[in-house]
This record gives C-alpha cells, structure tokens and sequence, in this order.
C-alpha cells in the first residue's frame, strides 16, 4: 500500500492523531474513575473522525491512483 500514498496525508495524521489522544483519554478514565473524562475522550474521538473526513473532502487527503490505463483482466 506504501506505492499509492495510503496513510501520508494531512487528513490521516490530523485523524489519528486526535483519535490517540482520545483513546488515552478513555483509558486513563477506567483508571481513574472519571465519567466526565471518559465523556472528553469520546467526544474527541468524534471531533477526531469528523476532522479526518472533513480535511480530506477539503482536498487534504491522499490521491487516488490513475486507473484510466489500468487493465482490467483478472488475473
């Protein structure tokens, strides 16, 4: 998958990005018994899913391969 970029984008850092810090967050919740950092945490996740698609219909995200010459023979 490293030949068609997947992952290196702006969109899929920012993503995964939030998305660590939010499960840290859940996590350290269980922990420490804390229902309103557990509620930081998902809402994070949240934010952190709907920036990753929001940057990359923003033109953020990685490109698609040319498939216009491709064959389509199934091999």
């Amino acid at each position: 998958m490293a030949e068609h970029g997947h992952g290196h984008s702006t969109a899929a850092w920012t993503a995964v990005g939030i998305l660590l810090v939010a499960s840290f967050l859940i996590c350290l919740s269980v922990v420490v018994v804390s229902w309103p950092l557990a509620i930081v945490g998902i809402v994070l996740a949240v934010v952190g899913v709907a920036a990753g698609k929001i940057l990359a219909m923003a033109g953020f995200g990685a490109t698609k391969p040319d498939r216009s010459n491709a064959s389509t023979a199934v091999r």
